[in-house]
Protein backbone atom coordinates (compact mmCIF):
# COMPACT_ATOMS: atom_id res chain seq x y z
CA UNK A 1 0.00 0.00 0.00
CA UNK A 2 2.74 2.60 0.43
CA UNK A 3 4.00 1.79 -2.96
CA UNK A 4 3.18 4.79 -5.34
CA UNK A 5 1.61 2.91 -7.76
CA UNK A 6 -0.67 0.81 -5.73
CA UNK A 7 -3.78 3.51 -6.33
CA UNK A 8 -3.37 3.25 -9.84
CA UNK A 9 -5.97 0.59 -10.39
CA UNK A 10 -8.91 2.11 -8.16
CA UNK A 11 -10.95 -1.04 -7.59
CA UNK A 12 -7.96 -3.50 -7.08
CA UNK A 13 -6.37 -1.10 -4.33
CA UNK A 14 -9.98 -0.93 -2.79
CA UNK A 15 -10.08 -4.78 -2.80
CA UNK A 16 -6.58 -5.28 -1.29
CA UNK A 17 -7.53 -2.42 1.42
CA UNK A 18 -10.94 -4.17 2.25
CA UNK A 19 -8.71 -7.47 2.68
CA UNK A 20 -6.07 -5.94 4.82
CA UNK A 21 -8.54 -4.31 6.73
CA UNK A 22 -10.03 -8.06 8.15
CA UNK A 23 -7.07 -9.49 8.42
CA UNK A 24 -6.22 -6.92 10.96
CA UNK A 25 -9.28 -6.95 12.37
CA UNK A 26 -8.62 -10.61 12.62
CA UNK A 27 -5.65 -10.35 14.03
CA UNK A 28 -6.35 -7.45 16.66
CA UNK A 29 -9.40 -10.16 17.84
CA UNK A 30 -6.59 -12.01 18.63
CA UNK A 31 -4.03 -10.18 20.76
CA UNK A 32 -7.57 -9.03 22.54
CA UNK A 33 -8.27 -12.27 23.53
CA UNK A 34 -4.37 -12.79 24.88
CA UNK A 35 -4.64 -9.74 26.66
CA UNK A 36 -7.25 -10.94 28.50
CA UNK A 37 -6.12 -14.42 29.33
CA UNK A 38 -2.66 -12.58 30.74
CA UNK A 39 -6.03 -10.03 32.09
CA UNK A 40 -7.50 -13.62 33.97
CA UNK A 41 -4.22 -14.94 35.09
CA UNK A 42 -2.98 -11.40 36.67
CA UNK A 43 -6.79 -11.28 39.06
CA UNK A 44 -6.26 -15.13 39.60
CA UNK A 45 -2.52 -14.53 41.21
CA UNK A 46 -4.50 -11.39 43.36
CA UNK A 47 -7.05 -13.69 44.42
CA UNK A 48 -5.27 -16.71 45.92
CA UNK A 49 -2.61 -13.76 47.66
CA UNK A 50 -5.38 -11.47 48.90
CA UNK A 51 -8.45 -14.38 49.62
CA UNK A 52 -10.72 -12.23 47.19
CA UNK A 53 -13.35 -14.35 45.78
CA UNK A 54 -14.42 -11.37 43.91
CA UNK A 55 -11.29 -10.97 41.73
CA UNK A 56 -11.93 -14.55 40.96
CA UNK A 57 -15.86 -13.76 40.24
CA UNK A 58 -14.10 -11.18 37.60
CA UNK A 59 -11.85 -13.43 35.88
CA UNK A 60 -14.13 -16.10 35.23
CA UNK A 61 -16.05 -13.47 33.42
CA UNK A 62 -13.11 -12.47 31.39
CA UNK A 63 -12.26 -16.08 30.20
CA UNK A 64 -16.12 -16.53 29.41
CA UNK A 65 -15.39 -13.44 27.10
CA UNK A 66 -12.59 -15.15 25.90
CA UNK A 67 -14.23 -18.39 25.32
CA UNK A 68 -17.00 -16.49 23.16
CA UNK A 69 -14.18 -14.90 21.42
CA UNK A 70 -12.70 -17.89 20.49
CA UNK A 71 -15.47 -19.98 19.34
CA UNK A 72 -16.66 -16.88 16.88
CA UNK A 73 -12.50 -17.19 15.40
CA UNK A 74 -13.26 -20.70 15.67
CA UNK A 75 -16.71 -20.33 13.49
CA UNK A 76 -14.84 -17.87 11.08
CA UNK A 77 -11.88 -20.48 10.32
CA UNK A 78 -14.53 -22.52 7.81
CA UNK A 79 -16.00 -19.29 6.53
CA UNK A 80 -13.71 -19.85 3.48
CA UNK A 81 -16.37 -19.72 1.09
CA UNK A 82 -15.36 -17.83 -2.23
CA UNK A 83 -17.68 -15.02 -1.18
CA UNK A 84 -18.30 -15.62 2.36
CA UNK A 85 -16.03 -12.64 3.46
CA UNK A 86 -19.05 -10.54 1.43
CA UNK A 87 -22.10 -8.85 2.61
CA UNK A 88 -25.52 -10.83 2.55
CA UNK A 89 -28.51 -10.28 0.91
CA UNK A 90 -31.95 -11.55 2.66
CA UNK A 91 -35.13 -11.46 0.89
CA UNK A 92 -37.72 -12.85 2.98
CA UNK A 93 -41.18 -13.81 1.19
CA UNK A 94 -44.63 -14.66 3.83
CA UNK A 95 -46.26 -18.09 2.73
CA UNK A 96 -49.80 -18.74 1.97
CA UNK A 97 -52.23 -18.01 5.21
CA UNK A 98 -52.76 -14.48 4.59
CA UNK A 99 -52.02 -12.13 7.35
CA UNK A 100 -50.78 -14.70 10.19
CA UNK A 101 -47.75 -15.62 7.40
CA UNK A 102 -47.71 -11.95 6.88
CA UNK A 103 -46.62 -10.92 10.37
CA UNK A 104 -44.54 -13.86 10.93
CA UNK A 105 -42.68 -12.67 7.85
CA UNK A 106 -42.15 -9.35 9.54
CA UNK A 107 -41.02 -10.87 12.81
CA UNK A 108 -38.66 -12.82 11.49
CA UNK A 109 -37.35 -9.20 9.64
CA UNK A 110 -37.32 -7.87 12.93
CA UNK A 111 -35.09 -11.59 14.01
CA UNK A 112 -32.08 -10.73 11.49
CA UNK A 113 -32.26 -6.26 12.18
CA UNK A 114 -32.16 -7.27 15.80
CA UNK A 115 -29.28 -9.94 14.81
CA UNK A 116 -27.25 -7.35 12.77
CA UNK A 117 -27.39 -4.43 15.40
CA UNK A 118 -25.70 -7.29 17.94
CA UNK A 119 -22.82 -8.11 15.67
CA UNK A 120 -22.32 -4.50 14.89
CA UNK A 121 -23.23 -5.00 11.12
CA UNK A 122 -25.11 -1.95 9.52
CA UNK A 123 -28.77 -2.50 7.05
CA UNK A 124 -30.32 -1.32 4.21
CA UNK A 125 -34.01 -2.07 3.86
CA UNK A 126 -33.93 -2.35 -0.05
CA UNK A 127 -37.51 -3.30 -0.65
CA UNK A 128 -40.52 -3.14 1.98
CA UNK A 129 -43.76 -4.27 0.37
CA UNK A 130 -46.19 -4.24 3.70
CA UNK A 131 -49.84 -6.01 3.71
CA UNK A 132 -52.54 -4.05 4.51
CA UNK A 133 -53.90 -5.45 7.66
CA UNK A 134 -50.44 -6.40 9.58
CA UNK A 135 -47.05 -7.66 9.02
CA UNK A 136 -45.26 -7.41 5.28
CA UNK A 137 -45.62 -9.23 2.20
CA UNK A 138 -42.03 -9.37 1.50
CA UNK A 139 -38.75 -7.70 2.05
CA UNK A 140 -35.45 -7.16 1.39
CA UNK A 141 -32.19 -6.28 3.25
CA UNK A 142 -28.69 -6.06 2.37
CA UNK A 143 -26.54 -6.57 5.68
CA UNK A 144 -23.35 -4.81 5.37
CA UNK A 145 -20.79 -6.50 7.25
CA UNK A 146 -17.56 -9.27 7.60
CA UNK A 147 -18.65 -12.15 6.48
CA UNK A 148 -22.16 -11.00 6.65
CA UNK A 149 -23.17 -13.70 3.87
CA UNK A 150 -20.86 -16.45 5.50
CA UNK A 151 -22.53 -15.92 8.58
CA UNK A 152 -26.48 -15.84 7.47
CA UNK A 153 -26.16 -18.64 4.13
CA UNK A 154 -27.38 -20.97 6.46
CA UNK A 155 -30.33 -19.03 7.21
CA UNK A 156 -31.62 -20.20 3.95
CA UNK A 157 -34.90 -22.21 3.74
CA UNK A 158 -38.41 -22.32 5.09
CA UNK A 159 -39.45 -21.34 8.21
CA UNK A 160 -42.52 -22.46 10.08
CA UNK A 161 -43.95 -21.21 13.24
CA UNK A 162 -46.53 -22.88 15.80
CA UNK A 163 -48.45 -20.19 17.87
CA UNK A 164 -52.02 -19.13 19.22
CA UNK A 165 -52.84 -16.27 16.10
CA UNK A 166 -53.39 -13.17 17.50
CA UNK A 167 -55.74 -12.60 14.47
CA UNK A 168 -57.98 -15.55 15.47
CA UNK A 169 -60.76 -14.49 17.59
CA UNK A 170 -61.47 -18.37 18.73
CA UNK A 171 -57.80 -18.29 19.56
CA UNK A 172 -57.18 -21.89 17.90
CA UNK A 173 -53.34 -22.53 16.89
CA UNK A 174 -52.16 -21.54 13.55
CA UNK A 175 -48.77 -22.87 11.43
CA UNK A 176 -47.57 -20.38 9.20
CA UNK A 177 -44.31 -20.73 6.91
CA UNK A 178 -41.73 -17.98 5.17
CA UNK A 179 -39.29 -18.67 2.95
CA UNK A 180 -35.92 -17.04 3.32
CA UNK A 181 -33.57 -16.20 0.72
CA UNK A 182 -29.69 -15.54 0.92
CA UNK A 183 -27.21 -15.04 -1.22
CA UNK A 184 -23.86 -12.47 -1.38
CA UNK A 185 -24.16 -8.95 -3.09
CA UNK A 186 -21.65 -9.89 -5.33
CA UNK A 187 -18.95 -7.56 -7.35
CA UNK A 188 -20.06 -6.78 -11.07
CA UNK A 189 -16.86 -8.40 -12.63
CA UNK A 190 -18.52 -11.97 -11.92
CA UNK A 191 -19.44 -12.94 -15.01
CA UNK A 192 -23.43 -14.15 -15.31
CA UNK A 193 -25.14 -14.09 -18.57
CA UNK A 194 -28.78 -11.92 -18.62
CA UNK A 195 -30.15 -11.81 -21.81
CA UNK A 196 -32.66 -8.66 -22.27
CA UNK A 197 -35.31 -10.56 -23.72
CA UNK A 198 -35.29 -13.10 -20.97
CA UNK A 199 -36.24 -10.12 -18.70
CA UNK A 200 -39.84 -8.50 -17.73
CA UNK A 201 -39.19 -5.05 -16.46
CA UNK A 202 -42.06 -3.55 -14.11
CA UNK A 203 -42.36 0.02 -12.16
CA UNK A 204 -44.73 0.99 -10.01
CA UNK A 205 -44.94 3.62 -7.18
CA UNK A 206 -42.65 3.20 -3.74
CA UNK A 207 -44.77 1.85 -0.88
CA UNK A 208 -42.83 2.17 2.05
CA UNK A 209 -40.34 4.86 4.03
CA UNK A 210 -37.93 6.57 1.28
CA UNK A 211 -38.75 10.18 1.88
CA UNK A 212 -40.77 12.85 -0.14
CA UNK A 213 -41.12 10.63 -3.86
CA UNK A 214 -42.38 7.82 -2.57
CA UNK A 215 -46.01 7.32 -3.74
CA UNK A 216 -45.87 10.20 -6.47
CA UNK A 217 -43.28 9.05 -8.84
CA UNK A 218 -43.33 5.08 -10.54
CA UNK A 219 -39.42 4.72 -8.98
CA UNK A 220 -39.87 1.20 -7.94
CA UNK A 221 -38.63 -1.48 -9.95
CA UNK A 222 -39.53 -5.24 -10.24
CA UNK A 223 -37.97 -7.40 -12.85
CA UNK A 224 -38.85 -11.04 -13.62
CA UNK A 225 -36.46 -13.42 -15.07
CA UNK A 226 -38.45 -15.26 -17.19
CA UNK A 227 -36.95 -18.98 -17.50
CA UNK A 228 -36.34 -19.04 -13.98
CA UNK A 229 -38.97 -17.23 -12.51
CA UNK A 230 -36.76 -15.29 -9.92
CA UNK A 231 -38.63 -11.66 -9.12
CA UNK A 232 -36.53 -9.08 -7.96
CA UNK A 233 -37.62 -5.68 -6.42
CA UNK A 234 -36.13 -2.54 -5.43
CA UNK A 235 -37.81 0.85 -4.36
CA UNK A 236 -34.98 2.03 -2.09
CA UNK A 237 -33.45 4.52 -4.98
CA UNK A 238 -34.97 7.92 -5.71
CA UNK A 239 -34.93 7.08 -9.24
CA UNK A 240 -36.01 4.67 -11.66
CA UNK A 241 -32.76 3.94 -12.97
CA UNK A 242 -30.73 3.70 -9.49
CA UNK A 243 -33.56 1.13 -8.18
CA UNK A 244 -32.98 -1.05 -11.85
CA UNK A 245 -29.48 -0.83 -11.42
CA UNK A 246 -29.41 -2.52 -7.67
CA UNK A 247 -32.22 -4.98 -8.65
CA UNK A 248 -30.16 -5.98 -11.45
CA UNK A 249 -27.20 -6.75 -9.07
CA UNK A 250 -29.17 -8.70 -6.89
CA UNK A 251 -31.02 -10.78 -9.58
CA UNK A 252 -27.21 -11.25 -10.70
CA UNK A 253 -26.49 -12.72 -7.27
CA UNK A 254 -29.63 -14.79 -7.03
CA UNK A 255 -28.66 -16.55 -10.35
CA UNK A 256 -25.59 -16.79 -9.34
CA UNK A 257 -27.01 -18.88 -5.98
CA UNK A 258 -29.35 -20.77 -8.26
CA UNK A 259 -26.31 -22.32 -10.16
CA UNK A 260 -24.04 -23.05 -7.34
CA UNK A 261 -26.82 -24.66 -5.92
CA UNK A 262 -27.29 -27.03 -9.09
CA UNK A 263 -23.44 -27.64 -8.72
CA UNK A 264 -24.28 -28.76 -4.89
CA UNK A 265 -27.42 -30.93 -6.05
CA UNK A 266 -25.19 -32.68 -8.70
CA UNK A 267 -22.35 -33.59 -6.05
CA UNK A 268 -25.44 -34.87 -3.69
CA UNK A 269 -26.58 -37.05 -6.27
CA UNK A 270 -22.87 -38.57 -7.24
CA UNK A 271 -22.79 -39.40 -3.78
CA UNK A 272 -25.74 -41.00 -3.45
CA UNK A 273 -27.26 -38.21 -1.30
CA UNK A 274 -31.24 -38.17 -2.28
CA UNK A 275 -32.32 -35.06 -0.44
CA UNK A 276 -33.39 -31.90 -2.15
CA UNK A 277 -31.08 -28.56 -1.54
CA UNK A 278 -33.97 -26.58 -2.96
CA UNK A 279 -34.95 -23.06 -0.82
CA UNK A 280 -38.41 -24.63 -0.06
CA UNK A 281 -37.19 -27.14 2.61
CA UNK A 282 -37.94 -26.23 5.82
CA UNK A 283 -35.20 -25.79 8.13
CA UNK A 284 -36.54 -24.34 11.87
CA UNK A 285 -39.11 -24.72 13.70
CA UNK A 286 -40.71 -22.24 15.83
CA UNK A 287 -43.01 -23.46 18.72
CA UNK A 288 -44.80 -21.09 20.79
CA UNK A 289 -47.52 -23.37 21.81
CA UNK A 290 -48.44 -25.56 23.38
CA UNK A 291 -45.04 -25.43 24.94
CA UNK A 292 -41.87 -23.25 23.72
CA UNK A 293 -39.21 -24.22 21.47
CA UNK A 294 -37.07 -23.50 18.37
CA UNK A 295 -35.60 -26.15 16.78
CA UNK A 296 -32.98 -26.49 13.71
CA UNK A 297 -34.15 -29.67 11.80
CA UNK A 298 -30.62 -29.82 10.34
CA UNK A 299 -28.78 -29.96 12.69
CA UNK A 300 -30.96 -30.82 15.83
CA UNK A 301 -29.81 -27.58 18.30
CA UNK A 302 -32.80 -26.17 20.10
CA UNK A 303 -33.86 -24.06 22.73
CA UNK A 304 -36.68 -23.10 24.73
CA UNK A 305 -35.48 -19.36 24.99
CA UNK A 306 -38.19 -18.90 21.69
CA UNK A 307 -38.08 -15.01 23.17
CA UNK A 308 -34.13 -14.58 22.96
CA UNK A 309 -34.16 -16.02 19.72
CA UNK A 310 -36.85 -14.04 18.36
CA UNK A 311 -34.85 -10.88 19.72
CA UNK A 312 -31.64 -11.89 17.69
CA UNK A 313 -30.26 -14.35 19.14
CA UNK A 314 -29.76 -17.29 16.02
CA UNK A 315 -25.62 -18.02 16.90
CA UNK A 316 -26.54 -21.20 18.25
CA UNK A 317 -28.02 -22.28 15.18
CA UNK A 318 -25.65 -20.15 12.83
CA UNK A 319 -22.18 -21.93 14.73
CA UNK A 320 -23.65 -25.62 14.90
CA UNK A 321 -24.23 -25.28 10.84
CA UNK A 322 -21.69 -24.25 9.98
CA UNK A 323 -19.71 -27.07 11.50
CA UNK A 324 -22.20 -29.71 10.25
CA UNK A 325 -20.84 -27.97 6.65
CA UNK A 326 -17.27 -28.38 7.57
CA UNK A 327 -17.50 -31.80 8.97
CA UNK A 328 -19.09 -33.01 5.49
CA UNK A 329 -16.84 -31.37 3.93
CA UNK A 330 -13.85 -33.16 4.99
Amino acid sequence: MSSPEFWSDQKRAQKLSSERNKIEGDLNKFKEAEEKIEEAEVLIEMAEEEGDSSLLDEAQNLLRRVNRSLEEMETRKVLSGEFDKNNAIITIHAGAGGTESCDWAQMLMRMYLRWAEKKGFSVEIIDFQENEEAGIKSATLLVKGDYAYGLLRGEHGTHRLVRISPFDSNARRHTSFCGVIVVPEIEEEVDIEIKEEDLRIDTYRASGAGGQHVNKTDSAVRITHIPTGIVVTCQSERSQIQNRQRAMKILKARLYELERQKREEKIAQARGEHKSIAWGNQIRSYIFHPYKLVKDLRTGVETSNVEAVMDGEIDLFIEAYLKEKAKKAQ
